[in-house]
């Protein structure tokens, strides 16, 4: 038989759906001209179909197992365990990790390894016993760019890896590393590392197949266990919210409307303590005291229940809104300066306006203030600035720090990393002021794209 070099110099469109790689059509076709080398090519295309048949039945077998534990495992951890487990005994391989990034994919950390005979998980007892390098081996992982979107092969010593990963890897007579990536179409999610001794090298491909194919079952189970648990979170946290609306309408439709009532009821009566005796004058006034100060209480429990809804940049209108309504329930005057305010954010306005409507009611409430002075500003063009400041009473230093309201105002201050100051005197008054600013966030390394 004769060798045909004949080459097509006509356009063929591409299988590849690339005109920069070249149809096969188009390449020099060699024909076997003896019986010999006939075998071969038959033998060769023989063992291709069986090797493209076994891979086939390697992902099916991969997909059935997912399939499986997805119904029969209650969580993800059990469904990780069977799977390193099989990832172990199918490639005879000594060690296997799993490591995840956090949600902002600004870090990495180990979270399940096999290794020897022993399953260690992060929530287990025995997880501080586990002598891998952890440390070392997240930090690589998370810096090593080529290894955000591909299966990356090391020998145990290679100088890719840290040291102390390196020096582990010697220890117990490890001779190769297969990392690969946890991979969703539009991020990653972390790494599967399978470490083995002596590997055939005629094995390594089908070790580097089925860890693979393993990983891409792992990578949907874990992302679909995230999507669970974020809609049972958002169930509960809906169920929490109802639960809150229903007790706020409860208290404004009973209580708060009920002292609103009395209240008018005793201010009438207050008008013609002119003619009643003295005692009866002072009872009605404690007895108007008492129903404003409850009043007050009422509604606040209902603003802390069912706080505004608060786009960015509505807290001006929250905080007019605030100081409206404690006008409304004393004779105190209430002075109220809104300067020019910086972004700041709908969670952090919300967090804000409750800590404004806390301190101006512990003023109207406990200050015996005649007057009370709202104060919102700029610090320093980025930052914000709120005070609220009385001339009445003071804090006794024996109830400084005692009450609900402070310790409230507190822990909302620190959850938005802002700094509350109380300055107080007896007889000179109170001031509460808060001041934020943006936080300095850490920029990860590397800007992974993937």
């Amino acid at each position: 038989m004769k060798e045909d070099t004949t080459e097509s110099h006509q356009p063929t469109p591409s299988v590849f759906g690339d005109e920069e790689h070249e149809c096969p059509i188009r390449q020099p076709i060699h024909l076997p001209s003896t019986i010999e080398e006939l075998r071969e090519a038959f033998t060769r295309e023989v063992g291709d179909r069986r090797r493209a048949e076994c891979m086939a039945r390697m992902q099916s077998n991969c997909v059935q197992l997912a399939l499986d534990l997805l119904v029969s495992e209650p969580d993800i951890d059990g469904f990780f365990r069977v799977f390193l487990k099989t990832l172990i005994e199918e490639t005879d391989s000594h060690a296997c990790g799993v490591w995840l990034l956090d949600d902002d994919s600004t870090q990495c950390d180990l979270w399940m390894a096999h290794l020897g005979d022993q399953l260690y998980a992060k929530n287990q007892p025995d997880w501080d016993r586990l002598t891998l390098p952890r440390e070392s081996m997240a930090a690589h992982l998370f810096a090593y760019r080529p290894g955000w979107t591909a299966t990356i092969e090391y020998m145990g010593d290679d100088p890719r890896l840290p040291e102390p990963v390196r020096e582990f890897n010697r220890s117990i007579g490890l001779q190769s590393v297969a990392v690969t990536p946890l991979m969703l179409p539009n991020r990653n999610l972390g790494w599967i590392a399978l470490s083995s001794g002596d590997t055939p090298p005629e094995f390594a491909p089908w070790r580097r197949a089925l860890l693979e194919t393993i990983a891409r079952q792992a990578t949907l189970a874990l992302h679909q266990s995230r999507l669970a648990e974020q809609s049972r979170v958002e169930a509960r946290r809906q169920a929490v919210l109802e639960e809150r609306n229903r007790l706020a309408r409860d208290i404004h439709d009973t209580l708060a409307q009920g002292f609103a009532a009395i209240l008018m009821q005793l201010q009438s009566s207050q008008r013609l303590t002119a003619s009643l005796p003295k005692s009866v004058a002072s009872s009605i006034d404690n007895a108007v005291d008492l129903a404003r100060t409850h009043m007050i209480e009422a509604r606040r429990s209902v603003s802390t229940l069912r706080p505004e809804t608060m786009e960015s940049g509505d807290f001006s209108t929250v905080l007019h809104r605030t100081v409206e309504l404690a006008r409304r329930a004393t004779d105190v005057p209430i002075e109220l300066t809104i300067e020019e305010l910086p972004g700041l954010g709908a969670g952090v306005e919300r967090e804000l306006a409750s800590i404004a409507q806390e301190a101006l009611t512990n003023a109207v409430r406990h200050a015996r203030a005649r007057r009370i002075i709202v104060r919102a500003s700029a610090a320093r063009g980025v930052g914000f600035r709120l005070s609220v400041a009385d001339d009445g009473r003071g804090i006794a230093k024996e109830r400084f720090g005692a009450g609900f309201g402070l310790t409230s105002m507190q822990e909302r201050a620190e959850r938005i990393g802002a700094e509350l100051t109380i300055v107080t005197a007896p007889r000179a008054g109170t001031e509460i002021v808060l001041a934020w600013e943006p936080a300095s966030f850490t920029i990860p390394p590397h800007d992974h794209e993937h």
